[in-house]
């Protein structure tokens, strides 16, 4: 069974950093596939932040570009296994609901259906 269990989320005044991880279990990395982070405001859609493929492949959203950075330290053979999102010069807007996602196929979708698998978030606030 795979699981995805997110931490690192937390209240932060605005220009600050956090990292979030994502611990990821019960997954198989012999085959392609993509991973990534989304974030939710209430009332809103769930929208894609950064994704990562397993060919290494970075994708992310205008909105965060230069500010985050997705990476991860994933494989067969890695005790980590976690998918990290580092978060510079945060914002009051991108306070959120932030949830790691993964798919067991090599496509990189842009919406959260093409995602299977889901852990059940981590909240950021971020204070001006």
């Amino acid at each position: 069974e795979v699981q995805l269990v997110e931490s690192g989320g937390g209240t932060v005044q605005a220009g600050g950093s956090l990292r979030l991880s994502c611990k990821v279990s019960g997954y198989t990395y012999s085959s392609p596939y993509c991973m990534g982070w989304f974030r939710q405001i209430p009332g809103k859609e769930r929208e894609r932040v950064a994704r990562i493929g397993s060919d290494g492949g970075l994708r992310y959203a205008d909105f965060v570009k230069g500010r985050f950075t997705i990476y991860k330290d994933i494989s067969s053979d890695s005790p980590k296994n976690t998918l990290y999102l580092q978060m510079n010069s945060l914002k009051a807007e991108d306070t959120a609901m932030y949830y790691c996602a993964a798919n067991d196929g090599g496509y990189c979708a842009i919406g959260p259906d093409g995602y299977t698998f889901w852990g059940p978030g981590t909240q950021v606030i971020v204070s001006s």
